[in-house]
């Protein structure tokens, strides 16, 4: 199963969630991540999410941003965004219905967050931020995690 998580660029939010699921998941899951825009494309993470993550014993520091494209849609079976906007700009992507029923937001996925449907961009607040957004992140990765691995009746 092939699992890609998006953010906005592609150096915080998605970075973290890819190497969270890449570490709790059974290796016949791929998991990747991928920006909305290009504008960090083949930058490595933000170097407080690759702290944060460090120090929750992830290394994230040889991920490169990239920008989702309209062969992820064919390629990968879940796609979870971060935010609303993320969310409208990659369905803005899909071709058919069947690639819009792969998309979806992340903390939605995961469970009932109520409004809060937007996981924080933590690029503009200091390691607190981060830690805030990790810790959010890796609780809905268990959820999503548990989902993923039970059996559909």
């Amino acid at each position: 199963m092939k699992i890609l998580m998006v953010c906005l660029g592609n150096i915080c939010r998605s970075p973290l969630a890819e190497g969270i699921l890449s570490k709790i998941l059974p290796e016949n899951f791929t998991v990747d991540s991928a920006g909305t825009i290009s504008l960090h494309e083949g930058e490595h993470p933000d170097k407080r999410a690759i702290e944060t993550a460090k120090n929750h014993g992830i290394d994230i520091s040889g991920q490169k941003s990239r920008p989702v494209t309209v062969h992820d849609l064919q390629n990968f079976d879940h796609i979870y965004c971060m935010d609303l906007s993320v969310f409208e700009d990659v369905i803005s992507l899909a071709q058919n219905e069947e690639q819009r029923k792969k998309i979806a937001l992340f903390l939605e996925e995961a469970g009932n967050y109520g409004e809060n449907t937007d996981v924080p961009d933590p690029y503009w607040s200091g390691m607190d931020g981060f830690e805030k957004v990790f810790l959010l992140l890796e609780e809905s990765c268990e959820k999503i995690k548990t989902k993923l691995l039970t059996p559909k009746s």
